[in-house]
């Protein structure tokens, strides 16, 4: 077994898909209209589905907002130099609401972004996870 996709309800899917491909450097990997149930999927992430987990943007058309409530949490990307990237990201208009620096309680450095909905979207400096084991880190693509 292994972690497919995660889903995200998005308010505007143009702004989503710009978000994640112009700023975190995603790919569109597909996506589809379902006019009889009135919603759109895209998916986007660093690679192949065959090989990545990625992220699923469910667009119900006519819904412009959702309630974010108190459970959800945040995605998590690997980083291999979380300064860089989050000048990167404020650079092609996105938005760090939380500055780079130890976890509390921790020393793992991370920061975090916003999408357009306002979901958060952590980074993490890989090697200082904590654990052992093979990291792959992720660069923003430059255009």
């Amino acid at each position: 077994m292994r972690l497919l996709h995660t889903m995200l309800r998005v308010g505007n899917l143009e702004e989503s898909l710009k978000f994640y491909i112009d700023v975190l450097g995603m790919k569109l990997l597909r996506r589809k209209d379902y006019p009889d149930g009135k919603f759109t999927l895209a998916f986007v992430g660093y690679g192949d589905e065959s090989d990545n987990t990625v992220i699923e943007l469910t667009y119900n058309w006519g819904v412009e907002k959702y309630e974010l409530g108190n459970a959800y949490g945040h995605i998590a990307i690997g980083v291999s130099d979380i300064n860089a990237t989050c000048q990167e990201i404020r650079n092609r208009g996105g938005k760090v609401v939380r500055e780079p620096g130890p976890m509390k309680h921790g020393t793992t450095v991370i920061a975090f972004v916003e999408d357009p909905d306002g979901y958060r979207v952590e980074l993490i400096q890989l090697g200082t996870l904590g654990i052992e084991g093979k990291q792959e880190s992720q660069t923003l693509v430059t255009k």
